[in-house]
């Protein structure tokens, strides 16, 4: 039995051990949750404060293993965590994923939709600090992807494969 479904309440819901409501549900690797007591995946750690360099790695690992919702969970600690004149890079990021899991899950209006706020977001940010290869990220080319995914899924109307569509964060050696 996992830590978060010991502090399950009384009241029927799931807690963390903080006493905050917190699914105990296993989860799919696209985080859908799954019935109590079926396998699921590994959930993603939350809160851990990653140097920008880290949350790339990470998060591309699990872009690469088909988990764009864990790599939006990711992208969601930097973004709580980094300093305030990057939150917009990594709240635009974790949209980018969370979109490549929406349209994975075959929710094609929502994926398609915070692909594009994704790449609204990342490009917004780029053109107001002049920075267009944060940390080895070439942002017009993850924007071009987003955009490229988008279509794609509201041309073909069905979900995509996560593994298979997964961006490439960072070139080689960056």
């Amino acid at each position: 039995m996992s830590a978060a479904s010991e502090a399950r309440q009384d009241d029927g819901r799931d807690r963390d051990m903080e006493g905050r409501a917190r699914s105990a549900r296993p989860r799919d690797g696209l985080g859908r949750p799954l019935p109590y007591g079926a396998h699921g995946v590994e959930r993603q750690p939350e809160g851990v404060v990653r140097t920008p360099e880290e949350t790339v790695a990470e998060a591309q690992a699990l872009l690469d293993a088909g988990k764009p919702f864990h790599a939006h969970e990711v992208f969601e600690d930097a973004w709580k965590s980094g300093p305030e004149d990057e939150r917009a890079l990594w709240r635009g990021l974790a949209q980018l994923a969370v979109g490549l899991t929406h349209a994975a899950r075959g929710n094609v209006t929502g994926g398609a939709r915070l692909l594009r706020r994704g790449a609204g977001g990342t490009a917004e940010w780029s053109a107001l600090t002049g920075r267009e290869r944060p940390y080895g990220m070439d942002l017009g080319e993850l924007g071009a992807w987003a955009r490229g995914v988008a279509a794609a899924v509201e041309r073909e109307g069905t979900a995509i494969d996560a593994r298979e569509s997964a961006p490439r964060l960072a070139g080689p050696g960056s």
